[in-house]
């Protein structure tokens, strides 16, 4: 085992404190074994493990991690909602922004496990965002933010990790492909693919979730897979792939029980031993839970009520009066004591101001402000070094992977998806077919005389309609679920955007190709259209053209509306326009001035004109009986009669064509213009 030498950590673990260094060796023959280090003041005599802490502070260190340690520390941070909010006070407005943090100082170091406690609406997210720097559009913030008392901007992003409370996961990937996809994406592209592997075992191993390697994660509600407590520990497998030195989690026991909440946090404690600095925020841990935390940061109504080590706060808040009773779990207590009671307003916050004002003047605070300085002091000697290099020049080359390495990842995973859901394609098939013997059943080889050229036209506009309704109806329903896993997944830095939506046109291509082509090539020869070859190849790659004109509407609604609720609500009132003025319910000659532009905008009314050509250019003889039509003197004679009673021009059909190319790229570029919109939004 290679040497280890403590002096070399003393800087980061106590700063201008006496130390006591203690080895744990975990059993293990090679030279990367994990040592784990515990600093703490001379009067600790405690455990390293769960039992009370009695020193001010301490610290985790792992032996050859690989690890920059990272003190996080935060001045004067204040943070307002943008707007302003009206407060009427003897008739006048007055307007005042909303405070949710009130200028909040604080610091944690590497090896913490931090937990971030308060009632509801004292600033925990906020306060965890506003140092991740994300999620910030809709405040304003003031104060500074600095990494080894370096203030790294937005580049904090790219030294840490941020574990969002709610999971989201393609369902058909499992575990071991789901972490594969993002390693091979997400690490350091010179490393080569057998490494970024290895590093997915590792991250499985530390995390737990070797055994479940193999299994689906699956969809709640939808599709079983991982139980929710792998689904929370494949989260922090899917951030520490890159080993980062600082993490952020957001509520990591939420909707857990006791049991696996435990588990979570030693998972987290184990993380934190191994050097790195772990904040989160935490909602009525159990005592079991709480006493794995090794340092507390209390708010209260936006002000920092303490912030100090975890055994350390019963002392503080008995010295303000508070007395903790006897077999009474700590974290309850804390909350109890901070909460807002109805009724007590006035001297519930009384009571917390007071909390907030003593802790400002206490030995503790005094303490974390001389070691923020001394932080603050080393600033320039930490600079130059690695971890600062890759947090403010990484932002120049957000990803990880070149765009060619992207696009096959993502139809590597699209394909996972379409093999393992090969039942929603067969469904789409067996629908397919259904739907189109039905309509040919309807209109069983139709004869061309007067009554026929009524049921034809009627059958070619309901084909038309019937594969619009299906493909567009089918993206509406799919991929507004998928969205958030785009945004944060791009949040993430794993791919572009125009690679993702490449690679969603890619993907559903041979979908938006076979099914088409057999709806058209059933129900064509069913119905009797025009028996010539060439015609019916042309009306095949119709109908090819408007499902994917359909699935292109689709995706602009649902990328417009942002989730399936709202696209469901929008889709048919605008379906419903753009069949209007498709030239079968209502003469294209007759279509009033003030909705010409929805005519323009139909697919319905291009798709109508050429099929509707298509069909009746080359008919030179149509029978004209005495019964054929009896509601009108008119008589449709031959193929020419009927375009012109339609008022259709054979001088457009290739314009209109070339006009469904139109409608099809512009809903694709208005729909990737958006979704880009809005991952630059989420990402700000």
């Amino acid at each position: 085992m290679s040497e280890y030498d403590p002096n070399e950590h003393l800087p980061i673990l106590a700063r201008g404190h006496p130390v006591s260094i203690h080895l744990d060796v975990v059993k293990g023959s090679c030279d990367g074994c994990p040592v784990k280090a515990v600093a703490s003041d001379e009067g600790y005599h405690g455990s390293s493990n769960n039992s009370p802490r009695e020193g001010k502070y301490e610290t985790f260190a792992t032996h050859n991690s690989g690890l920059d340690p990272i003190t996080l520390s935060w001045q004067n941070i204040t943070v307002s909602v943008k707007g302003k909010e009206k407060a009427c006070c003897l008739g006048d407005d007055i307007a005042t922004p909303k405070q949710i943090l009130k200028n909040v100082t604080g610091l944690v170091k590497p090896g913490m496990l931090t937990a971030v406690m308060g009632v509801s609406g004292t600033g925990k997210s906020t306060l965890m965002n506003v140092l991740a720097h994300r999620n910030t559009q809709q405040y304003d913030v003031t104060g500074d933010i600095s990494v080894n008392g370096v203030n790294v901007g937005n580049g904090i992003r790219n030294i840490s990790a941020y574990c969002q409370q709610d999971e989201m996961f393609i369902g058909t990937l499992t575990v071991k492909e789901h972490l594969e996809f993002r390693a091979l994406l997400r690490m350091d592209k010179t490393l080569p693919e057998r490494a970024r592997k290895l590093r997915v075992e590792e991250a499985m191993s530390e995390t737990g979730l070797t055994e479940c390697a193999d299994t689906e994660i699956g969809t709640p509600g939808k599709k079983k897979g991982i139980s929710g407590g792998q689904m929370r520990r494949l989260s922090f497998a899917s951030e520490i792939l890159t080993n980062p030195p600082l993490m952020f989690c957001d509520e990591p026991t939420s909707g857990l029980d006791c049991f696996m909440a435990e588990s979570i946090v030693k998972t987290l404690q184990t993380m934190a031993q191994r050097g790195r600095t772990i904040m989160c925020t935490i909602h009525q841990p159990s005592s079991e839970v709480f006493q794995l935390f090794d340092h507390l940061l209390l708010l209260s109504e936006g002000h920092i009520a303490y912030l100090g080590s975890a055994w350390q706060a019963e002392k503080f808040f008995l010295s303000q009066g508070h007395l903790c009773p006897a077999n009474h779990n700590l974290a309850d207590f804390y909350i109890n004591t901070m909460a807002i009671d109805p009724g007590r307003q006035e001297d519930c916050r009384r009571k917390a101001v007071a909390l907030c004002d003593a802790f400002r003047k206490s030995e503790v605070n005094q303490t974390l402000l001389c070691n923020l300085q001394e932080v603050t002091d080393q600033s320039q000697a930490n600079i130059n070094s690695s971890l600062f290099q890759h947090a403010f020049n990484n932002g120049n080359d957000r990803y990880s992977s070149p765009g060619h390495k992207q696009l096959q990842m993502l139809l590597w995973r699209s394909g996972i998806g379409m093999r393992r859901d090969a039942a929603v394609f067969v469904a789409q098939g067996l629908q397919t077919v259904l739907a189109a013997v039905f309509l040919g059943l309807v209109y069983l080889m139709q004869k061309y005389d007067q009554s026929g050229v009524m049921n034809i036209d009627a059958a070619i506009f309901l084909l038309i309609t019937n594969l619009s309704f299906t493909c567009m109806f089918s993206v509406v329903n799919s991929f507004p679920a998928e969205l958030p896993v785009f945004m944060r997944e791009y949040g993430s830095g794993l791919y572009r955007v125009d690679i993702y939506f490449i690679s969603k046109t890619l993907s559903e291509l041979p979908t938006l190709i076979i099914l088409p082509a057999l709806f058209a090539s059933i129900s064509y020869w069913m119905i009797g259209l025009n028996p010539s070859v060439t015609c019916f190849l042309v009306f095949v790659a119709m109908m090819i053209l408007v499902a994917n004109v359909a699935a292109s509407f689709g995706y602009l609604i649902s990328t417009a509306s942002g989730s399936i609720d709202v696209a469901l609500n929008i889709a048919p009132s605008l379906f419903i326009a753009f069949t209007l003025f498709g030239g079968f319910f209502l003469n294209s000659s007759a279509v009033p001035v003030y909705f010409i532009w929805l005519q323009y905008l139909s697919w319905f009314n291009y798709a109508n004109e050429v099929l509707v050509i298509n069909q009746w250019d080359t008919i030179d003889y149509i029978a004209c009986g005495e019964a054929s039509n009896s509601t009108s003197d008119v008589c449709f004679r031959d193929g020419h009669d009927i375009i012109d009673y339609l008022h259709f021009h054979q001088g457009s059909y290739y314009l209109d064509i070339g006009l469904l190319f139109v409608l099809l790229v512009g809903f694709r570029l208005l729909a990737f213009l958006l979704l880009l919109l809005k991952a630059k939004r989420s990402k700000a």
